[in-house]
């Protein structure tokens, strides 16, 4: 039977990532709401949890960079195989994706699990603040292995080109969340309260019930994607692909994570004032790198299964689209920013005339720049898709390590902008880590690189072996 007409591999560019990104964007936003809610709920009971949250909140973000980095690894490997229209491969790396970052999820929990107290303890957390942020550390680290699935599986169904159904999935279990968040930390009849606790119940009740639709959905070969029993079976060839590709892409994640918490403690020097102003700007920068990530991981997508489809060409007018699209897209949001930025600092610190001062001086410093952050994010998934993840991650070290800190420190510390000297760091560096992605995806070597040659003699012997395996069964 011939393969199914792949809509992605012909017709209008612009089409097939809007199809692509609207429902990845609104995947995103709705995985942020696990957070929002959470702050909703435990906010009702006091400094001290929500202390308890936010002093958990580093670990947690480590250790999922490390997840997400492997499940990019599958996601790209399945469009490119999608792209070349070999399903057997399709579901064979998904397979051995899910229990790749499964055995790594229970090692990974099992160590944030027993190791939470004692990193509780190397923090210095307060003693009112350490048995809701122990609570809610170990819950969240058990859970790691059905947040990891999770994570697959939304990168399986972005790498088929279906990222429809885990919107769906994530607007019904965010709305568990916010039902069974004041059940939980409240408590309700005969369900005692677990304070800061609850919060991470929840999470980890809704994370459970995604993870196992997912692993259904796989399994039962209901979206264009069918994991056998034989998938799951360990292959190295596989895995020692899946790790060099994976393992840059979690150190990328965790460069970036990292990267936040330094820069927050040089901040705090300069007081409680830039603080809060850099709190304040950073909850609207993450509202523009939701639908920059989106966009990002739609011209992944794209750009993935037309390299696997040999459609070359294709593959570098989509990236030329997509960096268009988005420097334009979060230019005009800078502009707004720009122009309305004590109005929008007001919304989250309405009394507070300082805040709003110093919060709407970082945005008017930043916002200009963010169509340079958009252009970067656009080439970014371009070059992760052909597999260029080292480049990627190198990228990724060079902004936030050899730019942006070192520039916020020796421009607050050493000039006379001090506060407003970090402020400059961020549009410098996305100016400048635009221009270099720009110049690494110019320079056309990503065309060259297709994961797929160096693997037809695995594709070979997988999609026999199953075969027979079909035939005894």
């Amino acid at each position: 039977m011939p393969s199914p007409k792949n809509k992605l591999l012909e017709g209008p560019i612009l089409r097939s990532l809007l199809a692509l990104a609207v429902p990845i964007v609104a995947a995103n936003a709705l995985q942020s709401a696990y957070q929002l809610i959470d702050a909703f709920w435990v906010g009702r009971l006091g400094g001290a949890a929500v202390a308890a949250v936010s002093v958990s909140f580093p670990a947690m973000f480590l250790t999922f960079a490390i997840g997400g980095g492997l499940s990019m690894a599958g996601s790209t490997l399945i469009a490119q195989y999608v792209g070349a229209r070999n399903q057997r491969m399709v579901g064979h790396v998904a397979g051995q994706t899910l229990l790749m970052v499964g055995l790594v999820s229970i090692v990974l929990g099992a160590i944030g699990f027993f190791g939470a107290p004692g990193l509780l303890r190397l923090m210095g957390v307060a003693p009112d603040v350490y048995p809701g942020a122990l609570g809610f550390m170990r819950v969240s680290f058990a859970g790691t292995i059905f947040t990891f699935t999770y994570f697959v599986f939304q990168s399986i169904m972005r790498g088929i080109g279906r990222p429809n159904l885990p919107v769906y999935i994530a607007l019904g279990t965010v709305f568990l969340n916010f039902v069974l968040d004041p059940l939980f930390i409240f408590g309700w009849g005969p369900v005692p309260g677990y304070g800061v606790m609850g919060a991470a119940m929840t999470t980890f009740i809704s994370q459970a019930i995604a993870a196992g639709i997912g692993l259904a959905v796989l399994r039962l070969g209901l979206h264009g994607i069918h994991v056998r029993r034989g998938d799951f079976i360990p292959d190295l060839s596989y895995v020692q692909r899946a790790f060099f590709l994976g393992v840059p892409a979690s150190i990328e994640m965790s460069a970036r994570a990292g990267a936040l918490m330094v820069m927050s403690f040089l901040i705090a020097s300069f007081g409680t004032l830039a603080l809060a102003a850099y709190g304040v700007s950073s909850n609207v920068l993450q509202v523009v790198m939701i639908p920059a990530m989106g966009l990002s991981m739609a011209i992944s997508t794209l750009v993935g299964q037309n390299i696997g489809a040999r459609n070359i060409e294709r593959a570098a007018a989509i990236g030329r689209l997509g960096a268009l699209i988005g420097f334009l897209g979060l230019a005009a949001f800078g502009l707004l920013v720009f122009l309305f930025p004590r109005t929008i600092v007001a919304f989250f610190v309405p009394n507070d005339a300082a805040v709003i001062e110093a919060g709407a001086e970082f945005l008017r410093i930043g916002a200009p720049a963010w169509g340079f952050l958009g252009l970067q994010f656009a080439l970014t998934g371009v070059l992760r898709a052909s597999g260029n993840m080292v480049v990627t991650m190198v990228l990724t070290l060079v902004s936030q390590w050899v730019l942006q800190f070192p520039l916020a420190y020796l421009l607050s510390k050493h000039t006379a902008l001090e506060m407003r000297g970090i402020w400059w760091a961020f549009p410098i560096t996305n100016l400048t880590i635009a221009l270099i992605t720009l110049g690494v995806y110019a320079k056309g070597d990503w065309k060259k690189k297709r994961l797929l040659d160096d693997e037809e003699m695995l594709t070979t012997r997988v999609s026999d072996d199953m075969l027979s395996g079909e035939q005894r069964r």
